[in-house]
């Protein structure tokens, strides 16, 4: 068992994205994206034990962590701490990494920074796409907030999606991008269809 949460569960699909990651870029830069990913996922832990919500599985799979916890006694406010916590996280361990010389850190400065980012987008089940959720839902009722998210995760990841195949095609190969091009075109398929 993990120590923050009772149950850990690693999907096959992102055992064979990281092999195929670490086949392609090298063992090393795939170590240094795991870590910051645990980062990651800590921040979270972190804040919703904080706030007194018990964390039932952390679930790894291809496009990341999906925590399971008991929220029913967090606010929006809380929700919304909770969902920064990771992104926070990461930007700290940046922070940290160039605070202890930079060069040398710097596979792991952009690795935090990449991670904080992306986690950021405003999509569905991504950090981001939770926070424009509890924002809107927070200020103007949870079908406001829905709606918001719906859009706002259609329109992002149909350019995501689109930029992300127009990169493999200019580069010749890329093709590690391949599965998140194909979840993020599904993704915006989703969206677009429930907006």
């Amino acid at each position: 068992m993990w120590p923050l949460c009772k149950r850990l569960e690693v999907s096959p699909g992102f055992c064979l994205l990281a092999a195929w990651f670490a086949l392609s870029s090298g063992w090393q830069a795939l170590a240094v994206i795991l870590l910051a990913a645990a980062v990651h996922e800590a921040g979270h832990c972190l804040v919703l034990r904080l706030l007194g919500a018990e964390i039932a599985s952390l679930r790894v799979g291809v496009l990341g962590g999906v925590l399971t916890a008991d929220r029913r006694r967090l606010s929006y406010g809380g929700e919304l701490l909770a969902v920064l916590a990771g992104p926070a996280a990461n930007l700290l361990a940046a922070a940290s990494g160039a605070a202890l010389g930079g060069g040398r850190w710097a596979v792991w400065i952009g690795a935090n920074l990449l991670l904080c980012l992306f986690n950021l987008l405003p999509l569905r089940p991504l950090d981001g796409g939770q926070a424009l959720y509890f924002l809107t839902a927070w200020a103007a009722g949870p079908g406001t907030g829905e709606w918001a998210l719906r859009l706002a995760g259609a329109v992002s990841a149909g350019i995501l999606a689109a930029a992300l195949g127009g990169l493999m095609l200019q580069t010749g190969g890329s093709l590690w991008l391949l599965p998140m091009c194909g979840a993020l075109a599904l993704a915006a398929i989703r969206e677009a269809a429930r907006a």
